[in-house]
């Protein structure tokens, strides 16, 4: 019986824990939560929401290029947010983003650590 599973590591965005960046499933890219953190410094990359939650984004884009894949293969995201105040923000960027046929998506609202205003979290087909 062959691997039931194959393990992301992308070297554009760099791991901060002990779990995988992304998880490969037969033709099913998993995505773990990516924040707003730039993967340069591995510092929350702004102060606002719109700041964060771009670079969460271009995160997200890079570990699925990596995966082979890409945003527009991407078939549900949770977006978690601090407040209800972020959604208007979310659906420019989302739309922005996911230009057409946007994934499906849920966004509950979280208390996130170190400051953090958004992260997403995303499945995809490969």
């Amino acid at each position: 019986m062959g691997k039931s599973h194959e393990v992301i590591v992308s070297e554009r965005v760099p791991q901060r824990g002990p779990y995988s960046q992304a998880v490969r499933v037969g033709n099913t890219i998993y995505v773990a939560g990516q924040a707003g953190l730039d993967p340069a410094t591995g510092r929350v990359a702004g102060p606002t929401f719109e700041l964060q939650a771009r670079q969460a984004f271009e995160n997200l884009r890079a570990i699925l290029e990596d995966a082979g894949s890409g945003l527009d293969r991407v078939v549900k995201t949770t977006c978690f947010l601090p407040a209800p105040d972020a959604f208007d923000a979310l659906n420019a960027l989302y739309s922005e983003y996911f230009p057409s046929a946007p994934p499906a998506r849920s966004a509950p609202i979280v208390q996130l650590p170190r400051g953090l205003l958004f992260s997403i979290e995303a499945v995809a087909v490969a």
